[in-house]
């Protein structure tokens, strides 16, 4: 199970993500060797008893969600609100509002004038961000407990009272231009992990990118997103989760006073795009100027519904966890193959997803090489059954990872916003009991039945000098004669 980074989540590709939650998780792992910190062991927790047992949850009567969970250790707080809207929910020709959105947020009310909101948090002794996903946009405050009551009040007016004039549209549009130029335009492996969703997906959503298509973020104009804005930042299409020190009668009042106010909007649309299955193999191939290539494969696989969501997210752990994991210890490790190899996959999202095989192969090593080496360890999962001691290594490196995470008010409260807006929160109580009851036969079978080659899609990055890097070109209007 995967979380969003708030500090790199303005566009970054997914890649990008991968490594920072890589970087988290081997810190996780170097901590859990000092349990005499205070750290409960993991088998001590039930869903009963552990810690998400006193989760306060509540509706208030304008259909917003309220999920309240007293963390006394320090006067601290996160203060989270969570809408269900990205990129899932745009419509073509008009990708990459969400995120817009999402800066445009920052651009003031009558009562918090543009920069505004980000000064007053840092006054009160806080930290602010946002971040925008293909399920979700969620917006947070962390710091003192006392400015609690301050958040809610300045979220809560931003939610229906937001101005922004054409000069801030204008304005913050050509940031977001500059952001997708310097982040996707100009970095060859977010340009092609962009076209691999691209290729992966033809009918849902998910097939564009968060931050949006350059030209289609160029059109979009100021009435856009307003209409979104008005559409989908409601009280009824919210999730708010507060973490921390606090008294969830006394809180769950404030709430009620603040944010129970806001009247009800209309219901925003619904998604129901489904993605056909796939049979054949897709192919990429991107040629950008880069000092290596790079390789992409993705499968399309269920998600959090579906039984089989637990054996996948253990598989990837198996296949890249740390540098014991197969995939690091063959093709970095021992045979030199790759600079950079892994895995992922994101149970947690709103509509089934992809399984992603990823990699950078050494100088003077091919990405076909490193693709029939990928090959091979995948062959390796269908015909071989785990053994024992591995599968309860990797089952101990995920536990190890969730619950540390958990030391943090912050993480605490993605879990229960994310979770909240893509499924609903109580998985996070379900994660761990179903990853330890994941077999060896899980493995395998979900192996044979999902990575196969009619599944996937495959991207390659293949690197030429800076003039042959030119895209395809056609005069719009031409007649052929």
């Amino acid at each position: 199970m995967s979380l969003p980074d708030p500090r790199v989540s303005r566009g970054h590709s997914f890649l990008t993500r991968l490594c920072r939650a890589r970087a988290r998780l081997l810190l996780f792992l170097v901590l859990c060797f000092f349990t005499a910190a205070g750290c409960c062991p993991p088998s001590a927790w039930t869903a009963e008893e552990g810690p998400f047992s006193q989760v306060v949850e509540h509706e208030l009567a304008n259909g917003m969600k309220v999920l309240l969970l007293r963390e006394p250790r320090a006067p601290l707080v996160t203060h989270q609100i969570w809408y269900r809207v990205g990129s899932r929910h745009e419509q073509l020709g008009k990708t990459g509002l969400s995120h817009l959105t999402e800066h445009l947020m920052f651009k003031g009310t009558e009562k918090y004038g543009p920069k505004e909101f980000s000064r007053a948090v840092q006054r009160s002794g806080g930290t602010d961000n946002a971040f925008t996903g293909r399920d979700y946009t969620a917006y947070f405050q962390n710091g003192p407990a006392t400015e609690l009551k301050l958040w809610m009040e300045m979220e809560a007016d931003r939610m229906r009272n937001l101005k922004v004039s054409p000069e801030a549209f204008a304005i913050e549009q050509k940031v977001v231009l500059e952001e997708r130029r310097q982040r996707t335009e100009d970095d060859p492996v977010s340009f092609l992990s962009e076209e691999t969703w691209a290729a992966a997906f033809k009918a849902h959503p998910y097939q564009w990118p968060v931050i949006g298509w350059f030209h289609d973020i160029e059109s979009l104009t100021r009435e856009d997103f307003l209409k979104y804005y008005q559409t989908y930042y409601q009280p009824n299409n919210a999730t708010l989760v507060v973490v921390g020190d606090i008294d969830p009668r006394e809180t769950l009042a404030h709430i009620e006073k603040i944010y129970g106010t806001i009247p009800r909007g209309p219901e925003p649309p619904k998604v129901t795009a489904k993605e056909p299955p796939q049979y054949g193999e897709r192919r990429v191939v991107v040629h950008r100027e880069a000092q290596l290539p790079y390789l992409i494969m993705v499968y399309h696989v269920p998600h959090w519904e579906h039984p089989d969501a637990y054996a996948l997210d253990l598989l990837s752990g198996l296949l890249s966890m740390g540098r014991s994991s197969r995939l690091y210890h063959r093709l970095v490790y021992k045979e030199r193959l790759a600079l950079e190899v892994g895995s992922d996959y994101n149970l947690d999202s709103a509509d089934p997803p992809v399984f992603i095989l990823y990699g950078q192969p050494m100088p003077k090593k091919t990405t076909a090489q490193l693709e029939a080496a990928l090959d091979q360890e995948v062959k390796r999962l269908q015909t071989e059954a785990v053994d024992g001691q591995e599968l309860q290594k990797v089952k101990n490196q995920i536990m190890a990872g969730f619950y540390m995470s958990l030391d943090s008010l912050f993480f605490r409260g993605m879990l229960l916003g994310k979770l909240a807006t893509v499924a609903r929160w109580t998985l996070v109580k379900d994660y761990i009991p179903k990853i330890q009851a994941v077999s060896a036969a899980d493995l395998q079978r979900v192996a044979r039945q999902y990575l196969i080659a009619n599944n996937r899609t495959v991207g390659v990055l293949s690197p030429v000098k800076s003039d042959q890097a030119k895209p395809g070109r056609y005069q719009s209007g031409s007649q052929i004669k």
